[in-house]
């Protein structure tokens, strides 16, 4: 009976979790359907079957699964559940008056308990008995879902304390953020850009386009500028891997999006190559489709530099955290009208911060500062971007 194991649904993914199975144990299914969402170390996404046959689900709902392990098998089209052998079952006993009328006692930590590891763990850690509960999973299984609502409670001087349990996306996150502060040798270089041009530019674009045109925004110019700088400097596109560096010949810009709390990075593949229109029009439907949860793995792969962009929160300036393995992280500020010195007199202006961080082992100060400012000089000469 082949098996489903759990696939690489992402570059860096070592293990995933079953959110929701979308068919029954026992299900007739084709190939190409939907079986499962599945929580990456970057989104959740959708699972299909890869063969026609009968389901048989092994991995619950709610169960971390490691790569190539098995969740599930697919047997003959005509396999049903009636076709399985059902091991004869034992007379029940007649229940005493006192037992009558609720579940058996069922201590948490007994293999007879039907619940997903996840759900066990959480229990065990909450204080929550499992006996009683009715699972929702496959065959009965209680599932995280199942578990009642974590009661606040009050501890000492911090007065109420809710302990939440985090996504694993989230989990993920916090690992590689950890890894990258802990074994990079990162250092930032900002730079104020002079976005008069650019403010100008953007208006005619908005003049000139038909009505409901995608008008590229003040990211996707930045994501323009780099992409374009990055062709010409290599070693900012590429990354440093097992004490040797890496040259990528594309140039794939990866677009910090912040969703369902938590941050996902979709890519926009030769963003050098792409004119200004199409890198909006792209990253504008990547964004709704992380949002919509519709998001692919391939979407999310193959990034080789990365833009992180708070200023739509008032966000002056910041250093990103480096997204490992890429040599570095551009991020943007919020573009201000400021009071500025021109031709002798104090006139308003309009600037913007771009902090670049870099990791030291592959971007030296020099480069990163030669790549930083001829971002800097194509977002104040913002035509370039259309060449």
């Amino acid at each position: 009976m082949p098996e489903i194991v759990m696939p690489r649904l992402s570059d860096s993914m070592e293990e995933a979790t079953i959110v929701r199975w979308l068919k029954q144990d026992g299900d007739v299914v084709a190939k190409g359907e939907p079986l499962a969402e599945v929580e990456t170390d970057k989104a959740t996404v959708t699972f299909d079957a890869d063969a026609d046959g009968t389901l048989r689900i092994l991995a619950g709902e709610g169960e971390t699964v490691p790569l190539g392990g098995v969740i599930a098998t697919i047997g003959g089209a005509s396999e049903s559940r009636s076709d399985s052998p059902v091991p004869a079952q034992p007379a029940p006993a007649a229940p005493s008056p006192s037992a009558a009328g609720r579940a058996p006692e069922i201590d948490n930590g007994s293999d007879r308990v039907k619940a997903s590891p996840l759900a066990r763990r959480i229990a065990r850690e909450s204080q929550v008995d499992l006996h009683g509960l009715i699972g929702s999973g496959p065959g009965g299984r209680i599932v995280k879902a199942d578990l009642p609502k974590a009661e606040p409670v009050a501890r000492g001087a911090k007065g109420i304390v809710t302990t939440v349990e985090p996504s694993r996306i989230q989990v993920q996150i916090a690992q590689r953020m950890a890894e990258s502060k802990a074994t990079i040798p990162d250092f930032t270089l900002r730079a104020e850009v002079d976005m008069e041009q650019a403010v100008g530019f953007r208006a005619q674009l908005r003049k000139a386009g038909r009505s409901g045109e995608t008008v590229p925004s003040y990211n996707d110019m930045v994501v323009k500028a780099c992409a374009l700088a990055l062709r010409e400097h290599p070693r900012a596109n590429a990354a440093y891997r097992d004490g040797a560096f890496e040259l990528y010949e594309r140039v794939n810009v990866g677009i910090a999006v912040a969703a369902d709390d938590s941050l996902i990075v979709p890519t926009v593949f030769d963003a050098d190559r792409k004119p200004l229109l199409d890198i909006a029009r792209e990253a504008r439907t990547l964004a709704e489709r992380v949002r919509s949860r519709q998001i692919t793995p391939a979407e999310l792969s193959g990034g080789t530099f990365t833009v992180s962009n708070l200023g739509m929160f008032g966000v002056a300036d910041f250093a990103a955290i480096i997204n490992p393995p890429q040599a570095a992280i551009l991020a943007v500020g919020e573009l201000r009208e400021v009071p500025v010195v021109r031709d002798g007199l104090v006139v308003p202006g309009s600037r913007m911060s771009i902090v670049l961080t870099c990791d030291h082992r592959i971007l030296y100060g020099a480069p990163a500062a030669e790549f930083l400012a001829r971002v800097r000089q194509l977002l104040e000469q913002p035509l370039n971007l259309l060449l």
